[in-house]
């Protein structure tokens, strides 16, 4: 999946204030879609929204099927296990693969309002972040 298809998922379920997706397909008169467009079962996708004042974060963890971030309002800043950290203005996004240790939050200076999606599984949390974690270089 492309981040800019990615974008605009995260960006209809932030409008539409979540998932409302049923199996079938459209009818071919629908004037909304061009060519077969087929709705998807999303029984296993689960997102949220939080809120993270400056410098709150997560915890290291995982999620077995993966897990799309948005920065909705704010600043985010992102780590994965052995990477340099990463940080996004609002309507940045990222998508961490499966079982990809990883931590996300906001910045020290800047809070943060995140919209996250799952795509089923479970997640793994492990070890907090530390101070030294956080506050590495990008």
């Amino acid at each position: 999946m492309t981040i800019n298809r990615i974008r605009i998922l995260v960006a209809a379920m932030v409008a539409t204030g979540g998932l409302t997706m049923v199996a079938g397909q459209q009818p071919a008169s629908n004037p909304n879609f061009t060519g077969v467009v087929t709705a998807m079962d999303a029984k296993d996708i689960t997102g949220g929204r939080r809120k993270f004042e400056a410098g709150a974060r997560t915890a290291w963890h995982s999620h077995d099927r993966g897990q799309l971030i948005y920065a909705e309002q704010g600043r985010m800043r992102t780590g994965r296990r052995g990477q340099a950290l990463k940080e996004y203005e609002q309507g940045g996004s990222e998508y961490t693969p499966p079982n990809v240790e990883h931590w996300h939050g906001a910045t020290p200076s800047e809070p943060l309002v995140q919209v996250n999606i799952q795509f089923g599984g479970t997640t793994n949390w492990l070890k907090p972040i530390t101070d030294a974690e956080y506050n590495a270089r990008k």
